[in-house]
């Protein structure tokens, strides 16, 4: 199934929590948006169709990492002292040395770092376990664990830490419903699927 029908499904449920919860027109809106993007949470893997979507092209980071590199051996010739000077010029060394292997496979990783120092900067503890999230997926095969009971769960976490923090009811089981479809949606028990999800990793590697 592709990406708009998994937003789609996903932004209906949350307008039937919101419907559920009778809440008021801008939480309703909320809690559809919050639904659309759970609703493609899980292909949020190395194949998944969202990494390209929610990473900056690799050559951002790369041309940053050049010149931040160029900066740090430049300040430290002219302002290092002693044994500064030298691991300021090895770290910009470095750093312009490694820029030459950051790939556009990397920037889903490089994503997750970042989401995780932002909730812990922010003391969030929903967004920082988006951060963890992000990174497993970044290192896990397509229609894997995100495709799992263990995804479902570990973004159930997400999502109840994200309604504690907003303190707006329906987000969990907004979050956790649209999560939910995706699996349904990409599962055998649509007669046009032909692959499945692997739902009990890692106790089975059985498609259903």
């Amino acid at each position: 199934m592709n990406g708009t029908a998994h937003v789609a499904i996903g932004a209906a449920a949350g307008f039937i929590v919101a419907n559920n919860y009778q809440s008021s027109p801008a939480t309703t809106l909320l809690l559809v948006g919050i639904g659309g993007i759970s609703g493609l949470i899980p292909d949020l893997d190395i194949d998944g169709k969202l990494r390209n979507k929610i990473t900056l092209s690799h050559k951002v980071i790369q041309s940053a990492a050049l010149l931040i590199g160029m900066l740090m051996i430049v300040y430290s010739i002219y302002e290092g002292i002693a044994a500064n000077r030298y691991l300021g010029i090895g770290i910009g060394l470095a750093m312009i040395i490694g820029s030459s292997f950051i790939k556009q496979r990397h920037m889903l990783t490089i994503t997750g770092i970042g989401v995780l120092v932002s909730g812990i900067s922010h003391q969030e503890m929903w967004l920082l376990l988006l951060g963890v999230y992000i990174l497993i997926a970044s290192f896990v095969a397509h229609r894997s664990y995100t495709h799992s009971i263990l995804g479902v769960i570990f973004y159930g976490i997400i999502v109840s830490k994200l309604e504690v923090s907003l303190g707006i009811e329906g987000i969990f089981y907004t979050g956790l419903t649209g999560y939910i479809s995706h699996l349904v949606a990409d599962s055998k028990l649509l007669p046009f699927n032909k692959r499945g999800i692997k739902l009990f990793l890692p106790i089975s590697s059985k498609e259903m």
